[in-house]
C-alpha cells in the first residue's frame, strides 16, 4: 500500500499524464484516459469500494447522456433531419443573415432537451448542405453552432449532464430551474445575435438566389418522431408531480427505452444497429475522468485545495468566484466538462463548509474529510 504522499504523487502524475497526452495528441483520448485508470487500480489507489462511489456520482450525468443519444439516433430514420435541413435551407431565402439567425432556432431547442454533443453531431450535415447550397464556407457556421449549443445547454436542467449534475447536488428539480435559472441560458445564446455582424460580416452580407423548384423533403414516420420527443418533455416537465418523482436521468433511460420499443415494434432498424451508432468512446472516456475525480476525492486532494481556496481568499467571495471561472474555464478546455464540474462542485462546498458559509451536512459523504487531512487556517 502506498503512502498518503506517494498516493498523492502516482495520482497528480497520472492526471499531468493524461491531460499532456491528450493535449499533445500522443496517443487516443480514450486510451489515454484508461491507462491512467488502471495505473490508479494497480498501484491500489482505486479500489472496488471507490468504483461503487463512481456509479453513484456518475449514474446520473451518464444515465441523462446515454438516453438522449438513443433518442436523437431513433429520429435519424424518421427523415426529421433531411425534413429540417430542407425548410432550413428555404428559410434562409438566400441571404448569409438568415442563415445565421435560423441556426439559433435549429440548435437552440434541440440542445435544450438532447445531448448538445449528439445534436451537433447529427445536425452538422444539415449546416454543411446548407452552407455549400448558399456557396459559402461552412467552418464558420460550424463553429458557431458549437458555440450556441453551449450556451442552449443552460436552457433546461437537461441540457447538458454538466448541468443536471450542478442542479442535482443543490436538489433543483427542472421545473424550479425553468423557472429560476432558464432565463439566464435564454441570455447566453441572445447575447451572440450582436455579435454576428462583426464576426461573420462577410457571411452577414451574403445573398445568393436559390432554386424556384426547391420544396421540402417530406418527413417519414411523422407519428414515431413526435411520440419520441412527445414522452421525453412531458416527462422532463411533469415527472417531479408523479408519486414516484421520476428524475431526469431516469425519464431519459425510460424515454429511450420507448424509442427502441417504437424502433423494434416498427421494424424500421435492428436494435443493435440503433445502440451501436451511440457514443460509447465518449461515454467511457467520461467514466475514466469521473475515475480521476474520485482518486482526488478519496486521497483528499481537492479537499485540501478547497481549504487552501479559503487561506487565500477567505470569504471574498467575487474574488474567488472569479477564480473558480478561471479554473473550470481552463480545466474545461482540456477535458470533458462533466468530471470537470463534478470535481468543481466538491472543492467548492469543501470551501464553503471551511469558509463557515454552509453547514457541514452541505458535504456529501463522498466529499468528507479524508484520513490526515488537516484543516488550513487563514492567518
Amino acid at each position: 500500500m502506498l503512502s498518503e504522499n506517494m498516493q498523492h504523487i502516482v495520482i497528480i502524475v497520472v492526471f499531468v499524464g493524461v491531460i499532456a497526452a491528450i493535449a499533445f495528441d500522443v496517443i487516443d483520448m480514450l486510451l489515454a484516459a484508461l491507462l491512467g485508470v488502471c495505473v490508479l487500480m494497480v498501484t491500489g489507489i482505486l479500489i472496488q469500494q471507490d468504483l461503487l462511489n463512481i456509479t453513484r456520482t456518475a449514474s446520473g450525468p451518464i444515465g441523462l447522456l446515454f438516453g438522449g443519444m438513443v433518442v436523437a439516433r431513433v429520429l435519424v430514420p424518421t427523415g426529421i433531419f433531411e425534413y429540417v435541413g430542407s425548410r432550413y435551407l428555404l428559410a434562409t431565402q438566400g441571404s448569409g443573415k438568415r442563415f445565421l439567425l435560423s441556426l439559433f432556432l435549429l440548435v437552440g431547442p434541440l440542445c435544450a432537451i438532447l445531448p448538445n454533443a449528439t445534436t451537433v453531431i447529427l445536425l452538422a450535415p444539415i449546416i454543411i448542405r446548407v452552407a455549400l447550397a448558399l456557396e459559402v464556407d461552412f467552418v464558420g457556421p460550424m463553429v458557431l453552432t458549437a458555440i450556441i449549443s453551449n450556451s442552449a445547454g443552460l436552457l433546461t436542467l437537461v441540457g447538458d449532464p454538466a448541468t443536471f449534475l450542478v442542479g442535482s447536488s443543490i436538489g433543483m428539480t427542472f421545473n424550479e430551474y425553468l423557472r429560476k435559472v432558464s432565463l439566464g441560458g435564454l441570455i447566453s445564446v441572445l447575447a451572440l445575435v450582436p455579435l454576428l455582424p462583426w464576426l461573420m460580416k462577410d457571411l452577414w452580407r451574403v445573398r445568393r438566389t436559390l432554386p424556384s423548384d426547391l420544396k421540402p423533403t417530406p418527413l417519414e414516420r411523422p407519428l414515431l418522431c413526435l411520440f419520441a420527443l412527445l414522452i421525453m418533455a412531458l416527462l422532463f416537465l411533469f415527472g417531479d408531480f408523479l408519486p414516484t418523482k421520476i428524475v431526469p436521468p431516469a425519464v431519459a433511460i425510460i424515454a429511450a427505452t420507448l424509442a427502441l420499443l417504437l424502433i423494434y415494434a416498427t421494424e424500421v432498424e435492428p436494435v443493435t444497429k440503433v445502440l451501436q451508432d451511440v457514443d460509447w468512446r465518449t461515454i467511457l472516456f467520461i467514466i475514466c475522468l469521473f475515475c480521476l475525480v474520485e482518486a482526488f476525492t478519496k486521497t483528499g486532494i481537492l479537499q485540501g485545495m478547497s481549504q487552501y481556496l479559503y487561506a487565500w481568499f477567505g470569504t471574498d467571495l467575487i474574488l474567488i468566484s472569479l477564480a473558480i471561472l478561471v479554473g473550470v474555464a481552463f480545466s474545461s478546455s482540456l477535458l470533458a466538462n462533466i468530471p470537470v464540474v463534478a470535481a468543481m462542485l466538491l472543492m467548492v462546498k469543501g470551501y464553503l463548509v471551511t469558509a463557515q458559509l454552509v453547514p457541514e451536512q452541505a458535504l456529501a459523504a463522498a466529499a468528507a474529510r479524508p484520513r490526515g487531512l488537516r484543516t488550513i487556517r487563514r492567518s
